[in-house]
This record gives C-alpha cells, sequence and structure tokens, in this order.
C-alpha cells in the first residue's frame, strides 16, 4: 500500500506538463539545489536508467543519498568553539549545537537513514508512516513516532522522490501538530518535481528543502527499486 502511495503520488505529478525549465529563484530562497556537476548528474542518470541492475542503483543511491545529507548538514546551525590541538595551539573552530534529530516518512524515506547516521553517528531518527485509505484512497498518516523533545529540535526530513508533495505535506502537518517550528524542519530530498515545490513553498514558507534536482520526470521506482520489491 505505501508503494502505491508513493507510485500515486508521481503519477498524479507526471501529468503536471512543464513547459520550459523553471529557475530555482522561482522556488523562493528556502528551495536549495545541490550545485550541479558531471559527478551528481551521472548519479542521477543511472538511478533514472531502467537497465541499471538493483545492487547498482542501491550503491549509487547511497552515493547521491551521502552528497545530499552532508549538504543538509550545513543547513543546521553551528556555534563557534576554541580547540587546544595535540602540539598545544590553540583554534579557532565550528560545532554542531545541540538539539538535532532525523525523521524519515516510511518506507523509501528509511533509505536515507544509513547515510544521516554515517555523518552523525548518534543522531535519534524518529518515523513518519503515510498510507492511502483503501476506500478513499486518501492519504492519512497511520503511525508517528518521535523523539519525546522534538518539539525543541532541528528536524532532517527525509524523503527521497516527490511528485506531488502530498506524502510530505501530510508528514509536516504531523511535525507542527507535535509543536515544531516549520522553519526547524528541513527536508532532504533527491529528485523533486516543479509541481511538488511550488506546492510545498506554498503550504510552507519558512521549510527548507534540499534537493539534488528539481525535474518533471522523477524515478518513481526509487523504493521498489532500492527495497528489491519490484
Amino acid at each position: 500500500m505505501r508503494e502505491e502511495l508513493e507510485k500515486k503520488d508521481f503519477d498524479m505529478g507526471s501529468m503536471e506538463e512543464v513547459s520550459k525549465p523553471e529557475k530555482i529563484e522561482d522556488f523562493g530562497p528556502n528551495v536549495k539545489v545541490l550545485p550541479s556537476n558531471d559527478q551528481i548528474k551521472e548519479l542521477q542518470t543511472i538511478l533514472r536508467d531502467k537497465n541499471t541492475s538493483r545492487s547498482d542503483f542501491k550503491f549509487y543511491a547511497d552515493r547521491l543519498i551521502r552528497l545530499v545529507i552532508e549538504e543538509s548538514l550545513n543547513q543546521l546551525p553551528f556555534s563557534k568553539v576554541s580547540i587546544t590541538t595535540p602540539t598545544g595551539c590553540n583554534y579557532d573552530g565550528l560545532k554542531y549545537e545541540k538539539g538535532n534529530c532525523g525523521v524519515s516518512i516510511v518506507r523509501s524515506g528509511e533509505a536515507m537513514e544509513q547515510g544521516l547516521r554515517d555523518c552523525c553517528r548518534s543522531i535519534r531518527i524518529g518515523k513518519i508512516l503515510v498510507e492511502s485509505d483503501a476506500d478513499t484512497h486518501e492519504a492519512r498518516v497511520v503511525y508517528a513516532r518521535f523523539p519525546d523533545d522534538i518539539s525543541s529540535r532541528k528536524v532532517l526530513l527525509m524523503y527521497p522522490i516527490m511528485s506531488t508533495g502530498n506524502t510530505v505535506v501530510k508528514a509536516v502537518a504531523v511535525l507542527k501538530e507535535h509543536c515544531v517550528p516549520e522553519e526547524n524542519i528541513i527536508l532532504s530530498n533527491l529528485f523533486c518535481t516543479p509541481f511538488a515545490a511550488k506546492i510545498l513553498t506554498a503550504k510552507f514558507p519558512q521549510m527548507v528543502i534540499l534537493t539534488s534536482e528539481i525535474n518533471s520526470v522523477a524515478p518513481n521506482h526509487f523504493g521498489q527499486k532500492y527495497f528489491g520489491t519490484d
């Protein structure tokens, strides 16, 4: 049912025709895209290629996830710190401020959890499960588990593919119900359509969205291919 919801999310989004490429500035200052280079473009190409094997797909997906997570962490607050090196020198540096956590939207969002743990080994990770109602086909949240003090934390919300943004809208609404300020949410994403970007920025203008690409063609098979259920 979760995979059907994610595929449905893509199918609806693919109906949105984009006549010309849109500039990142069109989506506002809180939508950020990884600086494009040949390496990132190659990873995006491999993940879209129908001939990519599952083992290769997972390997290259993990590489792109790591790049997105690393850049997402740059959106978190840092504080200045002074330390002493082994040679006795003083060094003025930076450290993460305390109070960060991750939240993955089950199931495809779970693919990004290891990338976050690889960068922040002790970070706490919550989960949100959004499913489609069998009768009405409406997306609804059926499970949410967070750290008790999530309202005072910065939240990295993880969801790799966004086509309509409907699933993320539901997830953000739940976070806000748990008193998480909108400006404390950073959405970590791999592929986003212009349609989803417009929907999310309109509903949550203070939320930061970090993605590797905004393109009308999204790899809707991501979850099935990554977890081997295709």
